[in-house]
C-alpha cells in the first residue's frame, strides 16, 4: 500500500470515528421529567451563566423538558452542599458543585458536609483565575497593583466568591508569589461582588476571566491564569508573562445525592457530555470565558485523586492543614 493511499484511508477512518462519536452524543435519550438544577451561588455568577447555557441546549435537544433553576446560596456553596444528600436520588435533582471548594471547606470545619459526602458525576468547564478592577480604577496594570500593595500593606482589598474557595486560594497565591499583603473580602458569589467592584467599594477582585469578559464594559482584567492570552482579552497579560508560574482556576460540574443509583449517574454523565459536545455550547463557553473540560463518571475517581493532591498544597497555604 503506497503512503498516499494509507494517508487517505487513515483520514477516512478518523472522519468515521468523529461521526460515530457525534452520533453517540446526539443519541443520548431525553430525561422523562423536568430537571431541578440547584445552584450553590446567587444568580448572575459563573455557575448561573453555565447553568443557563445548559438550560438552552437541553431545551433544544429535548423541547418537552425544562431545566428549572433553584438557588440556595450561602457559606461559599457550603449551605447547599450540606443539604445535597437530603434531596431525592432520582436523577431529576442535581446540584452545581465546585473545585477546590468541596475539598477545602470541610478542612476548616465550618460547613455541614465532608468531601466524601459530595458525589460529582460530571465536570464540564474550568474558569481561569484573573485579577479584576473597575474600568475607572486608578490601577491600570498589574505592576500598579503590586506597587500600591507594597506601599500600603494590608490596605488593598480584593473581593472574591466565598471562603476556602478558588478565589480565596488565588488571593493567597497572589500575596505569596508577589510578596505583598492584601485583604480578601468574601462575598456569596460573583453576582454579589460585581457592584462592589464597579463602585470601587473594594480595590478589585480576585475572580475569573469570565467575570472580565461578561462585564467588559465596566471592569478591566490586570492578569489572567492561562497558558496564553485569551482571544477575547488580547491586551491582558498572563501571569506567566509577568514572571509567575500560575495556570489555575475553578472547576464546575454537577453532583447528585449519594442515593442516586449508578445507572442514573451514568445517564446524567452521558447527557452532560452530549450538551458539552454541542457546537453551540463551544461557542457559548468561548464567549463567556469558560474552558470546556469533559470529566464523566468513567474518569471521575482518577481526576478527583489528582485534584485532591494538588489542593492539599493550597490547604497548607491557607493554614487549613500543617
Amino acid at each position: 500500500m503506497n503512503q498516499q493511499l494509507f494517508r487517505t484511508l487513515s483520514e477516512v477512518a478518523a472522519a468515521i470515528i468523529c461521526v460515530l462519536a457525534a452520533g453517540a452524543a446526539q443519541a443520548q435519550p431525553c430525561p422523562e421529567k423536568n430537571i431541578i438544577y440547584w445552584q450553590a451561588f446567587p444568580a448572575g455568577g459563573e455557575s448561573d451563566i453555565a447553568g443557563r447555557h445548559q438550560q438552552v441546549l437541553l431545551k433544544k435537544r429535548c423541547p418537552k423538558i425544562e431545566m428549572v433553576m433553584q438557588y440556595k446560596p450561602g457559606a461559599g456553596g457550603g449551605l447547599l452542599w450540606g443539604q445535597l444528600n437530603g434531596l431525592p436520588g432520582d436523577g431529576y435533582n442535581i446540584a452545581g458543585v465546585n473545585l477546590p471548594h468541596i475539598f477545602l471547606q470541610p478542612l476548616e470545619g465550618d460547613v455541614q458536609y465532608k468531601t466524601e459526602d459530595i458525589t460529582p458525576v460530571y465536570w464540564f468547564h474550568y474558569t481561569p483565575d484573573a485579577i479584576i478592577v473597575a474600568n475607572d480604577s486608578p490601577i491600570k496594570t498589574f505592576q500598579d497593583l503590586i506597587r500600591m500593595a507594597k506601599a500600603q500593606p494590608g490596605k488593598l482589598t480584593l473581593a472574591g466568591s466565598g471562603l476556602n474557595s478558588a478565589n480565596h486560594v488565588a488571593h493567597e497565591k497572589l500575596d505569596g508569589l508577589a510578596g505583598i499583603q492584601t485583604t480578601y473580602v468574601p462575598f456569596k458569589g460573583t453576582g454579589d461582588l460585581t457592584t462592589a467592584v464597579i463602585g470601587q467599594h473594594v480595590t478589585g477582585a480576585m475572580s475569573y476571566s469570565a467575570f472580565a469578559i461578561n462585564t467588559k464594559e465596566k471592569v478591566r482584567a490586570l492578569a489572567v491564569a492561562l497558558d496564553k492570552r485569551h482571544p477575547l482579552l488580547p491586551d491582558v497579560p498572563t501571569f506567566k508573562e509577568l514572571g509567575f508560574d500560575w495556570v489555575d482556576g475553578a472547576y464546575r460540574g454537577i453532583g447528585v445525592p449519594k442515593s442516586t443509583p449508578p445507572e442514573v449517574k451514568k445517564r446524567l454523565s452521558d447527557l452532560w457530555a452530549a450538551l458539552n459536545a454541542d457546537p453551540e455550547m463551544k461557542e457559548l463557553a468561548f464567549k463567556s470565558g469558560f474552558e470546556l473540560v469533559n470529566i464523566g463518571t468513567d474518569k471521575m475517581d482518577a481526576f478527583m485523586k489528582e485534584r485532591q493532591a494538588a489542593y492539599m498544597v493550597s490547604a497548607k497555604r491557607l493554614g487549613l492543614i500543617k
